[in-house]
């Protein structure tokens, strides 16, 4: 067997992604979405496109791409190679059908390849994942795995710390989510806590780096909260009272049942903790890296 070595290279400016794809020079790259996130210098979602696939002048021979991404599908052959595409629509070589959604216990699908189908179950739940598995299963097809290899592969699937992370605690389930946020995944995360069965609490903090319409992308994701039914919106820190004050106009324009709490700081929610939180809540805490 071949030893394959992953690597995830993040960015935050141009030229980054030249510099690590210079040293590392990959056999196979896979980006899953162009998002909103380090727009501080990178501009809009063209200018995340224009820094991430600064990688594909250096990839030696797949490239691996979201086909349900705006940006992505538009992605047309170069120096004679085409990407290979994956997404929850048909259209994509590599897709999912008969979706089972567990709540919290994850996703069961069948996985569409262009030759063959397998079923496998996802552990952590959401449709985010299963682009993240779907990916998965466009490389492993690359290296030439089969089937059982690539399923067996998805259902060892285990989350680590602050990153869908479902902790059930003596009191409260607890989804950490906290390595850092976007308004991407902070929605996807709204959408994880939405298959929950109990009160729905929703614990999120500033994001960082988001450029002139960081305010405007706060709020979105305050409406994003009342729209999914979060039964308790608790708001942290200075940009995060835009959020709140967007959930609470949501609140009043569709007659929601939403609770919206705002605090300065975590030490300020603390103190009130006790009056916000019940037994058996299911809670997703949520932040950018700087709100620790």
């Amino acid at each position: 067997e071949d030893e394959i070595a992953v690597l995830e290279m993040g960015i935050s400016d141009f030229g980054e992604m030249t510099r690590l794809a210079q040293i590392a020079r990959p056999d196979t790259c896979v980006i899953t979405n162009i998002g909103t996130c380090h727009l501080e210098n990178l501009g809009d979602r063209d200018g995340v496109l224009k820094a991430k696939t600064e990688i594909f002048q250096y990839v030696k021979k797949n490239i691996v791409l979201n086909g349900d991404d705006d940006k992505l599908k538009s992605y047309t052959s170069r120096d004679g190679r085409t990407p290979v595409y994956f997404g929850l629509t048909s259209s994509c070589p590599f897709h999912v059908e008969n979706i089972e959604r567990k709540g919290l216990k994850g996703t069961y699908a069948e996985f569409v390849t262009p030759t063959s189908r397998f079923h496998a179950h996802i552990s952590i739940p959401g449709d985010h994942m299963i682009y993240n598995a779907l990916a998965g299963v466009a490389v492993g097809y690359a290296l030439g795995m089969n089937n059982d290899e690539i399923a067996r592969g998805i259902e060892k699937l285990v989350p680590i710390a602050g990153r869908n992370n479902l902790i059930e605690a003596k009191h409260y389930t607890i989804i950490d989510d906290c390595y850092n946020a976007n308004p991407a995944s902070m929605k996807s995360s709204l959408d994880v806590l939405a298959y929950a069965d109990t009160r729905k609490v929703a614990i999120l903090g500033d994001m960082g780096e988001l450029g002139a319409d960081e305010l405007a992308m706060h709020r979105e994701v305050g409406a994003y909260a009342a729209f999914k039914n979060t039964d308790v919106l608790v708001c942290i820190g200075a940009l995060s009272k835009d959020m709140a004050e967007a959930a609470k106009e949501t609140v009043l324009a569709t007659e929601k049942n939403m609770k919206v709490f705002h605090f300065d700081t975590k030490e300020d929610f603390y103190q009130n903790m006790g009056q916000i939180l019940n037994e058996n809540d299911t809670i997703l805490v949520k932040a950018s890296h700087f709100m620790e």
